[in-house]
């Protein structure tokens, strides 16, 4: 089994791929991360990698190829990345929501405690934070419709939703991992 995992900025999508990882003892595999990687290697943050995504469909299509291909060749992992359900159709697709006010909450915590990102310049405060959590949901949806003609932030495309708002990290874990494991016990 493939568990794609995608959602909103602050949703928690990171800290829930390595659970379940660590849980279930698979790989897991972190498209944002590897964005980020080739965006610093180019001297841009990651907004910036995405502002010229706009117009260069090889800054998505790298990375689009690489999780493809995972897809293809093999089984039982996790993978983060907000197009991999579309790649990898045959994932179990989850999406984790957020409010964007907490979701930028979120995300400017852990900025304060480490700012491994390379997000974005200037996050020095939540509504900063916000609003480049909402510049970058506009890019992606701008690429996506423009090289793949998807909306990959339609809860449609997913086999479960869930609104991380008010729960904690571990109920949010309780509630994907229970219904991971509902699809595994019928493989």
């Amino acid at each position: 089994m493939i568990i794609s995992l995608s959602g909103a900025g602050g949703s928690g999508k990171s800290t829930i791929a390595i659970r379940l990882a660590d849980k279930l003892g698979w790989p897991r595999y972190y498209m944002g991360g590897l964005r980020r990687e080739v965006a610093a290697q180019r001297g841009l943050t990651l907004a910036e990698y995405n502002k010229l995504g706009e117009s260069n469909p090889a800054t998505d299509m790298e990375v689009d190829e690489y999780q493809k291909k995972l897809g293809e060749t093999e089984d039982n992992f996790v993978i983060e990345g907000r197009t991999s359900w579309y790649f990898i159709p045959h994932s179990l697709k989850i999406y984790l929501d957020v409010d964007a006010d907490e979701g930028a909450r979120r995300v400017f915590g852990h900025l304060q405690e480490k700012n491994d990102r390379n997000e974005d310049e200037g996050l020095n405060s939540v509504e900063a934070v916000r609003q480049s959590i909402a510049q970058r949901l506009e890019s992606d949806n701008l690429r996506y419709r423009k090289y793949y003609g998807i909306e990959g932030y339609n809860r449609e495309n997913y086999d479960f939703y869930l609104n991380t708002t008010n729960f904690s990290a571990d109920e949010v874990f309780e509630r994907v991992y229970d219904f991971v494991l509902s699809r595994l016990d019928k493989r």
